[in-house]
């Protein structure tokens, strides 16, 4: 798959495409369906597919402060657009400047001179352009005056639940990550770097990696999880814990995997935790010696669920 980040750093060239445009944070199932018509679009008709996003994520820039939680970061969420099998991915950064242009600079200057989109596909709930504006209407009838044709992709849903990024964010807030699986299609990945930390879970007797995560990473709810720890190629089963440490009057939230039967060192490792299942809340406990036993626990529940 072909990147660029700038709609003037297209390379030069470039025929006629099916574009589809979004943030397609999580690239939910939801997210997978317009893509995958984009897709299927441009094959039919021998052109190439090009998957528009922004970044920063929009939020952040018409409302300073507001950034929503991430659930994906932008190289993972470009390994997922490539895995749904669109051609190339257009980065636009989102600007001050740029959020002020109005719907029709928009189309004319992404869609039509440097893109030169021979379709558009969107879902039905598309908004673009300055105060988000436009919507698919404006879009239909600015296509017949450029020249192409917009197809809309209908939301996809589970009974009354439509998936959406808000949607995916509320379950993993919530800790309910086998909803969260349900609406992308995988399990809810969080990456960071792995850092040291107090050394406690060595001294218990279960070393665990310590991730530093971006700053709007969308972190589950403090309890313990089973999950994987990915490392590169490998996808090893780990027990994780999310919180503040509270049987050691912890003030500092942090997420720390212990990867079972595992006996090296990541330290510096850039990792991902994918989450399967929530085991339990966090809690306080009386003694060293509880704390221990109910980790074995934790680690045993983890071994069974991930076998």
């Amino acid at each position: 798959m072909k990147r660029w980040r700038g709609v003037e750093n297209t390379p030069s060239g470039w025929g006629r495409s099916v574009v589809t445009i979004g943030v397609f944070d999580g690239v939910h199932r939801g997210h997978q369906q317009i893509i995958g018509h984009a897709v299927r679009r441009a094959r039919d008709a021998g052109l190439n597919s090009v998957v528009v996003t922004f970044d920063p994520h929009p939020a952040e820039v018409v409302h300073p402060g507001s950034h929503p939680a991430m659930l994906t970061t932008p190289r993972r969420k470009a390994e997922l657009i490539e895995e749904v099998g669109a051609d190339a991915l257009c980065v636009l950064p989102f600007t001050p400047a740029f959020s002020r242009h109005s719907a029709e600079e928009f189309v004319h200057d992404v869609l039509v001179e440097h893109l030169h989109a021979a379709a558009v596909v969107v879902g039905k709930n598309f908004r673009f352009g300055h105060r988000a504006a436009g919507d698919t209407a404006l879009l239909t009838a600015l296509g017949h005056r450029f020249g192409f044709t917009v197809e809309d992709s209908p939301l996809l849903a589970d009974g009354d639940t439509t998936f959406s990024s808000t949607y995916v964010r509320a379950c993993v807030d919530a800790g309910d990550v086998v909803s969260a699986a349900r609406a992308l299609g995988r399990e809810h990945r969080i990456e960071g770097v792995v850092v040291r930390g107090d050394q406690r879970g060595r001294e218990l007797g279960f070393p665990t990696a310590n991730l530093e995560t971006h700053q709007y990473a969308a972190v589950p709810a403090d309890g313990i999880y089973a999950g994987w720890l990915v490392c590169g190629k490998e996808r090893l089963p780990a027990a994780v814990s999310i919180g503040t440490n509270p049987t050691f009057s912890g003030r500092e939230r942090r997420v720390e995997a212990y990867v079972l039967d595992f006996d090296g060192d990541l330290y510096g490792e850039h990792v991902g935790l994918d989450f399967v299942a929530r085991l339990r809340p966090t809690l306080s406990f009386d003694s060293v010696e509880a704390l221990v036993a109910q980790i074995d626990a934790d680690v045993a529940d983890t071994r069974h669920l991930l076998a």
